[in-house]
């Protein structure tokens, strides 16, 4: 983390520990260009392994560009995981066990399924772009090392307290929902050195 105009540590703000279907929000000066200001959905969280999404970083191309020969509906937005594996494809839905081999994260999310049968829900228009996002590539950490980014600044730590499919401007809606001290992030300029 680059210079902390605050008088306290972003790390003290976490009142919740990181788990599966809890949200990362970035802190307001991170440079990393994957996850400046960046919202990640952890869909796994283990002792093993931490997965998650970025879910508002869009590469402005839709699913049907991606998978031309498979998918004819351009309603589909694509977005980056994160920068493992860049080149698969992962998706969170709200479709609960309608799809097989759905994954529950919480609440009514859901990771993963049956792909053939996702991809004819998709064609048949059974699928509508608010109950499903894709993805390249995923974010993955240790959960030592997720731990020492947290303790380090770099991490908020929220439960979901908004819809979060296909949103403009979540990282400040997400933070400005939070109130307090959450909602003054919003007001710092990306680059400090700026201001």
């Amino acid at each position: 983390m680059i210079l902390n105009p605050l008088d306290y540590k972003i790390a003290d703000l976490n009142k919740i520990e990181p788990e599966k279907g809890r949200l990362l929000i970035a802190e307001p000066f991170m440079a990393d260009s994957y996850f400046k200001r960046s919202v990640v959905l952890l869909a796994a969280y283990s002792d093993n392994d931490v997965v998650g999404f970025i879910l508002n970083k869009p590469l402005h191309t839709t699913l049907d560009k991606v998978l031309p020969s498979e998918i004819n509906n351009d309603k589909f937005s694509v977005y980056l995981g994160g920068p493992v594996e860049t080149s698969s494809l992962h998706f969170i839905h709200t479709l609960g066990t309608a799809l097989e081999e759905s994954k529950h994260i919480s609440g009514n999310l859901f990771w993963g399924g049956n792909f053939e049968q996702l991809k004819k829900m998709i064609n048949n228009n059974e699928v509508a772009p608010t109950e499903i996002m894709f993805f390249t590539g995923y974010s993955g950490w240790s959960k030592e090392q997720l731990t020492n980014e947290i303790n380090e600044d770099s991490w908020l730590i929220s439960n979901i307290n908004t819809k979060i499919f296909n949103k403009k401007n979540l990282w400040k809606e997400v933070l400005k929902k939070k109130g307090g001290k959450h909602a003054m992030f919003t007001q710092f300029p990306e680059n400090p050195s700026l201001n």
